[in-house]
């Protein structure tokens, strides 16, 4: 398998597996907490881009990785095989947790609407283009703020769940919502967790044309290899 895929697989069923982890113990024992559990998430995924950065780029979600392409940061030949890399390690992840809780009254950490779908779906696409504005910033620019991506990104993940958890559940991940939605059976809004998430990608990368310098993120663009949040490989 190529590297690139391995990582992200791996990546992401670490991903998968501390995140909704932490919601599953929650569950069982209460001791995690909602802060806690938003917490994981934000610590798993600043762990993720340093340590899988300068293989494959973590992306770990398919919409930053569409969002990447899209901004014409990313070779198209790569999206598919990420994405299906991405999907197989949150899968793996989630079977995983059903069969160590097997048998304990738990949601295998899967994204609900508290409210109505419209309101969660409105939620996802702002938390994922509030994400992916964040990561087109430092994925670019001096070095410093390449060095500074995985914390930057781990920040963003923990406070936007912190406080849109309770509400949509603060997904901005196709994988890490579709993987538990399928294994424990919930699949009624599964739906929400796949389109508003690379739609809040994709609105991102015009946002970051407003405010980047001139050429960034248009078509034409050179594409990059894929290691966006590899702090070595910012540029100057």
């Amino acid at each position: 398998m190529n590297r690139k895929y391995a990582a992200e697989f791996f990546a992401t069923f670490i991903l998968v597996f501390a995140g909704t982890g932490a919601a599953v113990v929650n569950d069982v024992t209460g001791a995690v907490t909602h802060v806690g559990v938003a917490l994981t998430f934000g610590l798993v995924v600043m762990a993720l881009v340093y340590g899988f950065g300068d293989v494959s780029g973590a992306h770990i979600n398919p919409a930053v990785t569409i969002g990447l392409w899209t901004a014409r940061r990313f070779e198209g030949r790569f999206v598919l095989p990420y994405i299906a890399s991405q999907l197989a390690g949150a899968f793996a992840a989630s079977v995983c947790l059903k069969v160590m809780f097997y048998g304990e009254k738990t949601g295998l950490g899967a994204t609900l609407p508290a409210g109505s779908w419209a309101q969660s779906f409105v939620l996802e696409v702002i938390l994922t283009w509030i994400l992916m504005f964040v990561i087109l910033g430092v994925s670019t620019g001096a070095k410093e703020k390449g060095i500074m991506a995985g914390a930057a990104i781990g920040a963003v993940i923990a406070f936007e769940a912190l406080f849109a958890g309770p509400i949509s559940g603060a997904s901005m991940n196709p994988a890490r919502s579709l993987a538990p939605a399928v294994v424990s059976g919930q699949l009624e809004h599964a739906w929400v967790y796949i389109v508003a998430p690379i739609t809040g990608a994709v609105l991102a990368i015009f946002t970051c044309r407003c405010v980047q310098e001139e050429g960034c993120c248009r078509a034409g663009q050179a594409c990059e290899e894929p290691t966006p949040l590899d702090p070595s490989t910012s540029s100057e």
